[in-house]
């Protein structure tokens, strides 16, 4: 990084007018704010002040180079001012200081400033180009003699500019530099933000980015077979699965979504380097995130739950709420036992809702086996989901009808998946024996042949006891009353507000619409699901609210952005919230964690359910008890804005 790089003429003077130390720091933090690289002038300041609290950054010798690490800056850079009267800044030779460069450098950097500082500090040994800076006549020529400088004491890097722009100039055929993939299991607002962010960051940073996203909605602005050929470096940046086999043999740079969202400056810095493993569609592990290790189980694991999960939810939604609105069709007097389907209108909707409501476990299954084992492991998943759905066991084969069988639901459905998928997985490696000649036999024969199978027997094996395991969490649920139930809506609502779309909130989510799965479903159940909506609602109609009441509080852009968060939350759309716990996640996360808590807690007091699984205050008419819900809701959501508002500094300026 040259110190070139960093000036800017604005943030330079070659008469600084302070004749002490606080005022040249005055003078100096201006400098550095008319660059434009401030988030904060005032948090820029405390923070030099706190690093010349621990010693002075008086180097000596007539120079002092005063810097500070902190969020209140946007981007590294760099101030000079000079004096040719000295000012005492209290350096250890006892020196006055002439020559001042003061650094700020963004949190989270690379060392961005001990890389500049041991740069100045080379530079600045040679005491005729000291002395030269300090009688330079103009800000050029100041500019002028530190770039001859640099080009003098570090050639390697003119060698290294040169070659990378021959490179550039023979790779630039009009294809993006660095291309990227973003998905989410919902596809709807992580997926759309990490593209967002990877693509403003490329336009800051001068390099083109082209951003597929493989959203709720489909794959969007897919990547071409010759962008993919002629790219440096691809980004996928999921959590769940994409189509990775078309990155074969290219440099891939593996990560969650959230770091599309938070470290796009860091990845695209990667990517342009290079610095990435090749990615081999044979199924070999590569390099992910950070670090450069492999893939944690607990990732994968995360990462193949996920892909099942985002498959599932089109049904539960679509299912839940055709189901929610027969029930609110129908007439119960006509015959309570039958509600939901006593008039041909509740009949049409419950029957359509149910058929889509019971695809729920076996797409879970079908596609968490797929993201273990490919498409070979679809229908073995497929299958042991609908077995887990049903109850199949070895006992109730000769008389299913009459046997009472039990259905492993949820957690059977789960363990068919993931059990399915390494079934395949194992059958590839024994099957990888066999002839060439018989290659083209084992997707559409062997595998699901063998495959089905050895999910039948395991499933019906373990069946009876994982349906036990599921019936006694059901009658433990439904035993739940009074302070019990009002901690569970608690902890479940305030679990959708810890990480807004991550593990915690999508941990509640579906363990909320798995109630709904239930065999005759009852308030319990209800009252869970509704607890889990009502938490995922408050934080973005928390922070809305915060913008309104404490304006001091937000920048004008902050404030605008919450506006949208009205619509978000009362669509049930959680992430509307993320950009603001990113920026503040000490103050943002408690309030709203806080906030739907409350909410939560209130929803089961107030005996309040919902039999939709999504759709937030649009679905208010099939929630029981809605008037008391949406107390509860606006409850929750002044309690999470008045804490955010309280913790939040003024920051009107």
């Amino acid at each position: 990084m040259r110190i070139t790089d960093l000036l800017s003429k604005e943030s330079i003077k070659l008469n600084l007018s302070s004749k002490t130390k606080p005022d040249v720091i005055d003078e100096m933090v201006d400098l550095v704010n008319a660059s434009g690289n401030l988030n904060d002038k005032q948090e820029y300041k405390e923070a030099i002040l706190a690093r010349e609290e621990l010693s002075t950054t008086a180097v000596g010798e007539g120079i002092a180079i005063p810097h500070a690490k902190t969020k209140a800056v946007k981007k590294a850079c760099l101030a000079a001012g000079i004096t040719k009267e000295g000012i005492d800044y209290e350096a250890f030779d006892g020196s006055l200081s002439n020559l001042f460069f003061m650094i700020a450098a963004p949190d989270g950097a690379n060392n961005t400033h001990l890389e500049v500082l041991s740069r100045l500090s080379t530079i600045l040994m040679d005491a005729d180009f000291k002395n030269s800076l300090i009688d330079s006549k103009s800000v050029d020529e100041f500019l002028s003699l530190i770039d001859q400088k640099e080009t003098e004491k570090f050639p390697e890097e003119q060698k290294e500019e040169a070659k990378a722009e021959t490179t550039e100039a023979k790779s630039n055929d009009g294809y993006p530099e660095v291309l990227a993939v973003t998905a989410c299991p919902t596809g709807i607002a992580h997926t759309f933000m990490a593209a967002e962010s990877l693509s403003n960051k490329g336009e800051e940073k001068g390099i083109t980015v082209k951003v597929e996203t493989n959203g709720s909605g489909g794959i969007k602005n897919a990547l071409t077979k010759e962008e993919i050929e002629h790219a440096k470096c691809i980004i996928v940046a999921a959590d769940k699965k994409v189509e990775m086999a078309r990155f074969d043999g290219k440099k891939v740079i593996i990560t969650k979504v959230a770091d599309g969202i938070h470290k796009a400056d860091e990845l695209l810095e990667r990517a342009v380097k290079g610095d990435a493993p090749i990615y081999h569609a044979d199924g070999a592990e590569v390099a992910e995130e950070e670090s450069n290790e492999k893939e944690g189980l607990g990732r994968k694991f995360y990462k193949d739950l996920m892909n099942g999960v985002s498959h599932m939810l089109p049904f539960v939604v679509g299912g839940g709420i055709l189901i929610a609105i027969a029930f609110l069709l129908d007439d119960y007097s006509i015959n309570p036992a039958n509600f939901g389907m006593n008039t041909p209108l509740a009949a049409f909707f419950k029957t359509v809702g149910g058929q889509a409501f019971n695809f729920m476990l076996p797409i879970l299954a079908g596609y968490i086996a797929m993201s273990i084992a490919d498409r070979p492991g679809l229908a073995v998943g497929f299958v042991g989901g609908v077995l887990a759905k049903d109850g199949y066991a070895f006992n109730n084969l000769m008389d299913f009808a009459n046997s009472n069988p039990v259905s492993s639901g949820f957690i059977g459905a789960l363990i068919a998946g993931f059990v399915g998928g390494y079934i395949v997985v194992l059958l590839k490696k024994l099957f990888s024996k066999l002839p060439a000649s018989l290659e083209g036999i084992k997707p559409v024969l062997l595998y699901p042949l063998f495959g089905i199978l050895l999910m039948a027997l395991f499933m019906m094996a373990i069946n009876p006891a994982v349906g036990a395991i599921n019936s006694g969490l059901n009658n433990f649920l439904a035993s739940m009353s009074g302070s019990s139930k009002i901690l569970l809506g608690a902890i479940l609502a305030g679990m959708m507000a810890i990480d807004m779309g991550g593990p915690f909130n999508k941990a509640a989510y579906v363990f909320g619409t798995a109630q709904l799965t239930v065999a005759n479903a009852g308030p319990e159940q209800f009252g869970i699901m509704a607890a889990v909506m009502i938490g995922g609602m408050v934080p973005p109609l928390a922070i809305a609210l915060a913008t309104t009441i404490f304006k001091d509080r937000f920048t004008e852009s902050e404030r605008k952005s919450g506006i949208v968060n009205y619509v978000m939350g009362a669509s049930f759309i959680t992430e509307g919230a993320i950009p603001f716990a990113a920026g503040d996640p000490a103050r943002v996360i408690p309030s709203c964690v806080i906030g739907s808590a409350v909410a939560g807690a209130l929803s089961m007091a107030f005996g309040c359910g919902s039999r939709a699984p999504h759709g937030g205050l649009f679905v208010l008419p099939v929630i029981t008890n809605p008037l008391m819900y949406l107390v509860a809701l606006v409850v929750g959501s002044v309690v999470g804005a008045v804490i955010l508002g309280v913790l939040r500094k003024n920051k009107a300026n």
